[in-house]
């Protein structure tokens, strides 16, 4: 038996994308912000999946932060 695998919204996928961006601008409160507005069932898929990478949500916002360094 199987589980069934939770996607993620397009509008939590946004979201997420507008967290990456603002933590990579050094803008952690907007970063914040946007990540409170993403669902629960968008979460554990977002969740999921970067599990699979070996990474969580505090990975992903420091990659993206320190990526903008130059």
């Amino acid at each position: 038996m199987t589980t069934a695998v939770p996607g993620i919204r397009p509008l939590a996928a946004t979201h997420f994308r507008e967290a990456l961006q603002a933590a990579a601008d050094h803008r952690p409160a907007e970063a914040l912000a946007a990540l409170m507005h993403i669902d629960p069932a968008s979460w554990a898929a977002i969740e999921q999946r970067l599990n699979v990478l070996g990474a969580d949500v505090v990975d992903a916002l420091s990659l993206a932060s320190a990526g903008s360094r130059v």
